[in-house]
C-alpha cells in the first residue's frame, strides 16, 4: 500500500480555503452585485426578514482551535453532556443546557478532528496516530492505542468496539474495554485528495466508510469483512485535481437506506443490506449530508444549499445566496437547515422552501464543521475552539 502524502492534503486543503473562502467585509445588508464586483469573492450577506428568532444560550473554550489544518472539529453530544477536542488544551466536557466546563482531560498531545461518544467512553485521536479512550463521567484516561498515521474523523463507538479511520484509508477496531486491536481493513488512495476524513457511521452489525477514492463501503462490524462498495463519486478528469471524488462527510443511514454525497458534487442513495444503487443526482460536496422526513440537505462547493427528494433525488429548491462563502454540511434543527460559513455566521432556512429566515454569528472565525443539534439545541465549534450554543426563543 502506498503511503499517503499527508502534504498534497495541505496543499488541497490550502488551495480551497483561499478559492473558497476569501476574506470580503459585510459592506451592506442588501444587495445585488456592483460593477466592481469580483465573481471570485463571497457573496455579500442580503438582507433578510427573520421570522424565527435564535438566541445564543450560552459559550465556553474548547482550547487552541484548528486554525489552518483543515480539521472540521465538531462536538458531540452524549448523555446530556458536550464534549468538545482542541488541537491544543486537552478534551473538555460541558453541561449541554448550562456550558458549565464539567471536566478537562489535560495533555500535550494534539487532538484532532472531534470526539467519539458512547458507551461510557469519550474517544479521540490526534495528529500523530493516538487514540485516547476517557471514562465519560470523569475524564479519566481508560487506554491508548495506536495508529500508522494522523486521525482527523472522529472516532465511532459501538456496542463493542471503537472504530477509528486514519488518514491512510485505514479503519482500525480496538476493544472498548481495553483498547486492544481487534481487526483493521485498508483501502488505497488516490495521490491527491481533499483535506479531511469521513467518520465511520456504525449500524446494526455493519460499518459504512466513505473514501478518498469516490467510495462508500460497507463492513461487518465483527471481522472488518468487506461486504460491498459502491461508488459515490466518479473519480473522472485528465489531471489528479480533477479526479479528486472524496466522500469526506458523514455518510446517514435511515431505516435501511444510506445517503451520501462527494467532492465530486454528486449524492446517493444506497440500500444498505444490499448496497443496491437506489438514486443519484449530480449535486453534493464533501462536507456531508442531513435529512428530514422528505428530502436530502447538502451544500455544494459553489455554496449553494440544495434540497433533492429523499425518494428520487428531485431537486426541490435551491439556495444560492451564500455563493462562496464555504458552507458547512446542514444540519436540521427543528424546521430548519442551519449551514455554517467562512466568517462565523450561522443561517437558518426553512426545509420546505430555502427560504432564510435567521442569522447569527459566532464571532469572526470560521466554522468548518458541521453544527451538531441535540435536544433542541444547536452547537457548533469555531477554528478557534470557540464552542457557541443556539436555542429558539
Amino acid at each position: 500500500m502506498r503511503a499517503h502524502p499527508v502534504a498534497s492534503r495541505v496543499l488541497v486543503a490550502a488551495l480551497l480555503v483561499g478559492a473558497l473562502g476569501g476574506c470580503s467585509t459585510i459592506k451592506g445588508w442588501f444587495g445585488g452585485k456592483k460593477a466592481d464586483e469580483k465573481p471570485t469573492e463571497p457573496a455579500e450577506l442580503i438582507d433578510i426578514t427573520p421570522t424565527v428568532s435564535v438566541a445564543k444560550l450560552w459559550s465556553a473554550n474548547a482550547g487552541k482551535g484548528e486554525g489552518r489544518l483543515g480539521l472540521q472539529q465538531t462536538p458531540v453530544v452524549d448523555g446530556g453532556r458536550v464534549y468538545a477536542a482542541a488541537v491544543e488544551g486537552g478534551v473538555r466536557a460541558f453541561d449541554l443546557q448550562t456550558g458549565k466546563q464539567v471536566w478537562q482531560y489535560k495533555s500535550d498531545l494534539r487532538f484532532s478532528g472531534g470526539p467519539g461518544a458512547g458507551q461510557g467512553l469519550v474517544v479521540v485521536g490526534t495528529l500523530d496516530g493516538q487514540v485516547v479512550a476517557l471514562d465519560a463521567t470523569t475524564g479519566a484516561e481508560k487506554w491508548q492505542a495506536k495508529v500508522p498515521n494522523e486521525v482527523v474523523a472522529a472516532p465511532a463507538v459501538g456496542p463493542e468496539n471503537v472504530f477509528v479511520r486514519s488518514n491512510d484509508g485505514r479503519v482500525t477496531a480496538f476493544s472498548n474495554a481495553t483498547g486492544e486491536r481487534r481487526w483493521f481493513w485498508t483501502n488505497e488512495l488516490p495521490s491527491l485528495t481533499v483535506r479531511g476524513n469521513a467518520p465511520v457511521l456504525v449500524g446494526p452489525g455493519v460499518l459504512f466508510v466513505g473514501s478518498d477514492d469516490g467510495t462508500l463501503t460497507a463492513l461487518s462490524a465483527n471481522d472488518g469483512r468487506e461486504m460491498w462498495t459502491q461508488a459515490v463519486g466518479t473519480p473522472e478528469g485528465r489531471s489528479e485535481l480533477e479526479r479528486m471524488a472524496d466522500v469526506d462527510g458523514a455518510p446517514v443511514l435511515e431505516g435501511t437506506t444510506v445517503y451520501a454525497t462527494s467532492f465530486k458534487k454528486e449524492t446517493v442513495a444506497i440500500e444498505g443490506p444490499s448496497g443496491r444503487p437506489l438514486w443519484t443526482r449530480d449535486n453534493g460536496g464533501a462536507g456531508g449530508l442531513a435529512v428530514t422526513s422528505g428530502a436530502v440537505l447538502v451544500s455544494d462547493p459553489s455554496g449553494t444549499v440544495w434540497a433533492l427528494d429523499k425518494y428520487s433525488g428531485g431537486a426541490l429548491w435551491s439556495n444560492t445566496t451564500l455563493a462562496r462563502r464555504s458552507l458547512t454540511a446542514p444540519t436540521v434543527h427543528g424546521d430548519y437547515a442551519v449551514v455554517g460559513d467562512y466568517d462565523g455566521y450561522l443561517h437558518w432556512m426553512k426545509t420546505d422552501n430555502g427560504e432564510v429566515v435567521a442569522r447569527a454569528r459566532v464571532g469572526g472565525k470560521a466554522v468548518r464543521g458541521k453544527p451538531v443539534v441535540a435536544d433542541g439545541i444547536l452547537l457548533v465549534q469555531d477554528v478557534e475552539g470557540g464552542l457557541t450554543a443556539f436555542g429558539f426563543k
